[in-house]
């Protein structure tokens, strides 16, 4: 993959980019209107492929939130086209990587030494590249290192990249303006924290700490001597990504021991420490020779307030909405229904909530879950359709539901995600108090 020598920091410069790919993505619509014309023949998966291919890679050089945005969009299977989550997906692994005298300029500017000064060996090539930084693969006393760097002016572009990006972002999702507003306000604030590679630092230690007891999972150790606002040093860990350990024709026994294992992982972060890690997409899980699960990238961890976990999962009971009153008071509580709402709206809120956290809480109903169940996945998919075409919901006046929610909803979604993948049929009650009794 082509090296990039320069980044696009200004906010003239990251608009232009978009404003260029506007214009390349009305091409693809005049070609593909004329050759309708012509042949008669509307071919709707090669328009959708094009203008894929145009803005993923325009996105890809921006980096960044831009970039974030894409990988966050890509997990969302069902709302866009197969063509654009494809194609967005290879954010979760890969983007075009900073060039090398970019990477030295960084560690001179933290270490005033040269990668090659600091370390015993630092490859020149990015091992990965993504939306926030690129990781190279480095020795230091016999000891593998993986070394995060982050790229220049991420953290100064993400106000201006959202609000460049939240036409496309409205546009796809065809959501009110009160309800983009919310959702890319928390956006925001968990992108600027993913950039403070101190406080990843920090946070990766203390789950790693929680997590320990967890037999076959590991997550890497951090090494602050070799760290820096903008450059994340930890320990590297070898193994397969999703797609490469699928290949290998896994069991449904060896299936089903990895998914309880990542299952297990985020049941105590929630319900022991109340904060996760929030960005469960394929690529940050590495399956290893010894079937340890690796789990990396805790840039993005949602934390949150005993207030809003315990409303939460009270709500998700089964048969709370069969108590109109209690359900109808959590609902208050939590923002999804709000004091200007009139009687009607109230109970169509009630109806559609009542709907929302059935299906979502429904692994929870069960001592098992089959998450190879590609009915119950239609049915999660299908949920875009339940806001796009709910006139009360895409008209509203103002945004539904606790920030909090956003993030946890989509934690729940990848990680149903991931298990779909794997095929994995797993023990999903909440096993915190037997398999770490200190932290229950």
């Amino acid at each position: 993959m082509k090296e990039q020598d320069r980044v696009y920091a200004s906010r003239f410069s990251r608009t232009g980019k978009f404003v260029s790919t506007g214009a390349k993505v009305g091409r693809n619509y005049l070609k593909h209107f004329s050759k309708k014309l012509v042949s008669g023949e509307d071919s709707r998966d090669e328009l959708n492929e094009r203008n894929a291919d145009d803005i993923y890679n325009a996105l890809s050089n921006l980096k960044g939130s831009a970039l974030k945005v894409a990988q966050m969009l890509s997990l969302d299977q069902g709302i866009l086209p197969q063509q654009y989550s494809e194609k967005f997906s290879q954010a979760q692994y890969s983007a075009p990587p900073l060039s090398y005298p970019l990477v030295v300029k960084t560690f001179q500017q933290y270490f005033d030494q040269s990668p090659r000064e600091l370390f015993d060996s630092f490859s020149q090539k990015s091992i990965a590249a993504a939306s926030i930084g690129q990781v190279h693969q480095a020795e230091k006393d016999g000891q593998k290192l993986a070394v995060k760097i982050q790229y220049p002016g991420v953290a100064n572009s993400i106000d201006s990249d959202l609000r460049i990006v939240q036409p496309m972002v409205k546009a796809m999702f065809d959501i009110s303006q009160s309800e983009l507003d919310h959702y890319l306000a928390e956006v925001k604030e968990r992108l600027l924290e993913e950039t403070e590679y101190e406080l990843e630092l920090e946070r990766g230690q203390k789950i790693a700490e929680a997590v320990s007891s967890l037999e076959g999972l590991k997550c890497p150790r951090y090494y602050p001597e070799y760290s820096a606002p903008r450059v994340l040093t930890m320990e590297w860990i070898d193994g397969l990504h999703l797609k490469e350990f699928l290949a290998t024709d896994p069991s449904q026994e060896e299936r089903n021991r990895v998914g309880q294992i990542i299952w297990d992982f985020y049941d105590l972060q929630i319900h022991a420490l109340q904060e996760v890690h929030a960005d469960p997409h394929p690529g940050n899980f590495l399956f290893m020779p010894d079937g340890t699960v690796g789990v990396i990238d805790f840039g993005c961890v949602k934390t949150f307030s005993k207030a809003f976990y315990e409303r939460y999962f009270t709500l998700m009971k089964p048969a709370l909405s069969d108590d109109r009153a209690e359900f109808n008071q959590l609902l208050r509580e939590l923002n999804f229904i709000l004091p200007s709402d009139n009687e009607e709206e109230v109970e169509h809120f009630q109806d559609v909530y009542s709907d929302v956290l059935e299906l979502l809480g429904r692994p929870f109903f069960s001592e098992k879950f089959d998450f190879a169940d590609d009915s119950y996945f239609e049915e999660v998919y299908g949920l875009s359709d339940v806001y796009q075409n709910d006139p009360l919901l895409r008209n509203a006046k103002a945004a539904r539901g606790p920030r909090d929610a956003i993030y946890l909803n989509r934690t729940y979604f990848g990680l149903y995600s991931i298990l779909h993948l794997l095929g994995a049929e797993v023990e999903t009650r909440s096993r915190v108090g037997e398999l770490f009794p200190q932290a229950s």
